[in-house]
């Protein structure tokens, strides 16, 4: 084929704009490699901004599973949209451009924070977070097409080849982004800074189309507003990003009733310590859920462990628990030779083992010479390990969230079992079978599927309200007993053999056990919680 045939092939493929010598910006190598560098950076951002959505809603709401199906799925959908609406802005496809790159710097970079004040303020979360979810997904879907116009600006190229090297750079950029949000961004930033950073660097890209590549092909009044519009987009979001704290703080604050004395977000979860004004109720809270109230959690927390240190005590494991408060009444039984404390998050045993206020209420037990933690998954950690143990104390969050649920299945529970020393007992935090029977007893049958023998009870925390437990061995039904060493402060014998009497509208009922493949707690606590 001769050149100028060629050449005619080309021309009728692309548009006449395209290949026009005046909308080149200069040398097509340089500016080609700038170009996709661009795409890999949007990639990047964008993905950022979709993991920090869903990551935000399963902190706030749980059920990691619904929130990320809710953004992904109004994402995509929005993308297809923008991609639609996109071929409209094929003739100013650089001004059109950098103006969608704009506006998502300041609409991704903003949804979390924005997110967060819905949920703190207006109790709008979920319709917000679709709104965010469209917007976002709308602009990113708009941005292939148009990088795909001015690809091809910058070099004649067969659609198909343009099309690879464009996906290339955005599937690599996709993978960056995915690596930096939980690892880079996540933890050195936080979940607001982190998608204001990003919001920034996005703007930046846009203005590296603006000034480096495209500068010469557009009228000064054009340039003019672009470079306005971009410091104008860079100013919110550095103010954003100065004032975040204190939105983040005003925004934490309206959802306790107390005044908060510590905050932190963790990897793993939001920690937050209250304490009333008067000194009187200090309050621990993890993504929102209480987690004791000092005033009564000495009846939760004798309830747990006393019953299942009624025996053989020589080595007790912990799961959960990094408060110290399970382990303050463990180590009231002088014959207890050591204690294993396998919690997840390492910034809770760290605030229980330094913040005053905690070390006076837990008797600075995680700090104890027999007392060892180990800050992991207690899952993997179980099938890690091989010891055994006399008392296996499972203290958890409550399987509101899908993180959470693998605790509560059959087959953790099948794991502490092979744990159990000859004769062992299991004590388990069952939640409220008054608030959340279904739960309850769900978490009755998977312990039975494992081949545990149980002994279900129930006490009053005000706190809480009624709170039940499980007792279980492998080995025959347990009986609820007491051997402490000095009278507590709430239980008694009297009382504990009283709360395995269940009223007639919260008895036992049969319920399908949850196992990991079919986690049917999720929904039972989930739907229970929903309205208290």
């Amino acid at each position: 084929m001769s050149s100028t045939r060629a050449d005619a092939v080309t021309r009728r493929e692309l548009p006449d704009e395209a290949v026009s010598p005046s909308a080149a910006p200069g040398r097509s190598g340089p500016a080609r490699t700038v170009l996709l560098g661009v795409v890999f950076v949007c990639a990047a951002c964008g993905l950022v901004y979709e993991l920090a959505l869903v990551t935000l809603g399963s902190y706030l709401l749980g059920n990691t599973a619904a929130q990320a199906s809710i953004v992904l799925g109004v994402m995509v959908f929005a993308m297809g949209v923008g991609s639609l609406l996109a071929k409209r802005l094929r003739r100013s496809p650089v001004v059109s451009f950098v103006v969608i790159e704009l506006v998502l710097a300041l609409v991704g970079g903003l949804s979390v924070l924005g997110l967060y004040l819905a949920f703190a303020f207006l109790a709008i979360y979920t319709p917000a977070l679709v709104i965010a979810a469209f917007a976002v997904g709308l602009l990113i879907g708009a941005e292939m097409p148009l990088l795909m116009e001015l690809l091809q600006r910058i070099r004649k190229q067969a659609a198909g080849e343009a099309v690879a090297d464009l996906f290339a750079a955005d599937y690599i950029g996709a993978l960056l982004g995915g690596l930096a949000f939980p690892f880079l961004l996540l933890p050195m930033l936080g979940q607001i800074n982190g998608a204001i950073v990003v919001g920034l660097v996005n703007a930046l890209a846009a203005s590296i189309i603006v000034f480096a590549l495209y500068a010469r092909s557009m009228t000064p009044r054009q340039r003019g507003v672009l470079s306005a519009a971009t410091a104008a987009v860079v100013a919110v979001l550095v103010a954003a990003l100065l004032l975040s704290s204190r939105f983040e703080a005003s925004a934490r604050q309206s959802l306790y009733r107390d005044p908060i004395v510590y905050s932190a977000q963790t990897p793993y979860q939001e920690i937050v310590v209250t304490e009333s004004v008067d000194g009187s109720d200090l309050r621990l809270f993890l993504n929102g859920d209480l987690q004791f109230s000092s005033t009564d959690e000495y009846r939760y927390h004798e309830s747990l462990v006393h019953p299942a240190l009624a025996g053989d005590r020589g080595e007790v494991l912990v799961l959960g628990g990094g408060d110290g408060l399970a382990v303050r009444e463990i180590l009231r039984y002088p014959d207890v030779q050591g204690v294993t404390v396998v919690d997840l998050d390492p910034a809770v045993t760290d605030l229980a083992s330094t913040m005053p206020e905690l070390l006076e209420l837990n008797f600075d037990s995680l700090n104890d010479g027999r007392v060892e933690v180990i800050n992991a998954d207690a899952f993997s950690w179980l099938r890690e390990h091989s010891e055994q143990y006399d008392v296996i104390i499972v203290d958890l969050p409550d399987p509101d969230q899908t993180a959470i649920t693998k605790l509560y299945s059959v087959e953790f529970y099948g794991i502490v079992k092979a744990h159990l020393a000859p004769g062992g007992r299991v004590a388990v935090q069952g939640g409220s079978p008054y608030f959340a029977p279904k739960s309850y007893w769900c978490i009755s049958a998977s312990l039975q599927a494992a081949g545990l023998s149980t002994t279900p009870y129930h006490v009053d925390v005000p706190s809480f309200g009624d709170w039940g437990f499980f007792l279980a061995t492998a080995e025959g039904t347990p009986p609820l007993t007491l051997q402490a060493p000095s009278p507590l402060k709430f239980l008694t014998h009297d009382l504990l053999q009283a709360a395995s009497v269940f009223p007639a509208d919260r008895g036992p009922r049969q319920m399908p056990t949850s196992t990991l493949m079919d986690p049917v707690i999720l929904e039972y606590a989930q739907a229970e919680w929903r309205f208290y």
